[in-house]
């Protein structure tokens, strides 16, 4: 009782000064010993690593633009996108921290919501708001009471519940944002704030004539992802860390949301999805591989879709002429995971796979959903291919203008992988005929008529 009420003293004590801890731990370890504790030194020394590295994220400006107009803003996304180590940078000293992680100050935050509210009071960061959706209803009555903006601050990793208990409670009071995994600029640290729109951001690329002399290699981009602690630790054991990070997803996720007896099939569905990644989603196949009904595809697909571990991109609405495909086609958030999820160890075998250009369709695809995504734009993106095979891969519609884009994983592009792109401009009539091709090639410029190619790393 005594060693559970330490570790419980501690774990509060961490929230309130980390470094103070860091160094108590190393001057007194007789007070608090061991695994315990050293698994808490260790977590705090990859905080201090990665705070003390801290790469700027695209939502920035938005968040901070949140805060000066909604009385609370939630920070959705999935797990270990880097919510935690956002919130707190852009907040600062300001805003106290608790999170619900703690199963004590959890308990309290169930049980005794008002005490809870009043031990933590504005500004306030909460942490994990998913683990005590009872919050909210309070929350909306202090909201109501004094609508003074940038008060709380709420993050969470179950989308799809906490969402229902937000439209529920806090509708029209709350700022919704969703933080991904990096993005391909982050990494690269040059996040482009001045292109804030669509068709700033498409005309630089058309108009990027030059490659960087130094950029993240294509199989190593694909092979790593984005997710923060893969890419401050080029050391980790990719294997282990994804193995943690599902595993981590389905007990604390999953379960509890779909019937437990589903559960090695849902695991069984998110490979084959994985491996299909880049493709249309073809309800019935899935079911009947899985074994499983096509309305539980159709739900698990919305699972994890709410859970922000993938895309779901729809086709254009007009025809032009021709019978289009109308399913829509489903790209993972993160190609890293999809490499685990397949098999795919290493960068070889990655970019001599079959697999090979699906994940580089799909990381160029998700850096646009990231990048408008952070922006809050409002461009919306479609994919275009007709019953005959005609097809082009992203369309990027902003105010009634249709942006087409290409990508192709090849280092040699010629006029003949513009061919989709200028059949597209001809077929839609558009005044202004600008089409694009996204290429691991440095050969940047025309390619052909009304069509420029620009190397990946631009994104």
């Amino acid at each position: 009782m005594g060693s559970n009420r330490r570790q419980g003293e501690f774990r509060r004590a961490l929230l309130r000064d980390r470094q103070y801890q860091v160094k108590h731990i190393r001057r007194d370890g007789a007070n608090i010993t061991g695994a315990w504790a050293k698994k808490y030194l260790a977590s705090l020394k990859l905080h201090f690593k990665i705070v003390g590295m801290y790469i700027p994220r695209l939502l920035e400006a938005s968040l901070k633009q949140a805060l000066k107009t909604f009385p609370a803003v939630v920070v959705t996304g999935p797990r270990q996108a880097g919510k935690s180590t956002l919130v707190q940078t852009v907040s600062g000293k300001r805003y106290a921290y608790v999170s619900l992680d703690e199963l004590d100050i959890r308990s309290l935050a169930i049980h005794d919501p008002r005490g809870f509210l009043a031990k933590y009071p504005p500004p306030v960061i909460i942490d994990e708001i998913q683990h005590a959706p009872e919050l909210l209803s309070y929350l909306k009555a202090m909201i109501d009471r004094d609508r003074k903006a940038g008060r709380w601050i709420l993050t969470g990793s179950q989308a799809f519940p906490l969402m229902r208990n937000i439209s529920e409670s806090l509708a029209g009071r709350v700022a919704v944002m969703t933080l991904y995994p990096f993005a391909l600029s982050e990494m690269n640290r040059n996040l482009r704030m001045t292109l804030k729109s669509a068709p700033e951001f498409i005309r630089h690329l058309n108009s990027a004539q030059k490659v960087s002399g130094k950029f993240l290699p294509c199989g190593r981009w694909l092979l790593r992802g984005g997710y923060p602690r893969v890419f401050v630790e080029p050391d980790i054991s990719l294997k282990l860390w994804f193995s943690s990070y599902l595993q981590t997803y389905i007990d604390r996720d999953v379960r509890g949301n779909i019937k437990s007896a589903n559960l090695n099939e849902f695991e069984r569905f998110v490979k084959l999805l994985a491996s299909r990644t880049a493709q249309e989603l073809n309800y019935s196949s899935l079911a009947g591989d899985v074994g499983v009904t096509v309305p539980t595809i159709k739900s698990w697909v919305s699972f994890l879709e709410a859970s922000a571990l993938i895309y779901l991109l729809y086709p254009y609405h007009k025809n032009f002429g021709k019978r289009i495909i109308k399913s829509p086609k489903c790209y993972f958030m993160d190609t890293a995971l999809v490499c685990y999820l397949v098999g795919l160890q290493d960068e070889n075998h990655l970019l001599s796979s079959p697999m090979a250009g699906a994940l580089f369709e799909t990381a160029c695809v998700t850096q646009f959903v990231k990048r408008f995504t952070a922006f809050l734009d409002p461009a919306s993106l479609y994919f275009w291919r007709s019953i005959d095979g005609f097809e082009v891969d992203l369309l990027v519609e902003v105010s009634g203008k249709i942006f087409p884009i290409e990508f192709k994983l090849s280092s040699t592009i010629t006029e003949r992988h513009a061919s989709s792109l200028q059949t597209w401009l001809k077929l839609t009539g558009q005044r202004s005929k600008e089409g694009l091709i996204v290429s691991t090639s440095e050969q940047t410029g025309l390619v052909g008529r009304h069509v420029q190619n620009c190397h990946y790393s631009v994104l």
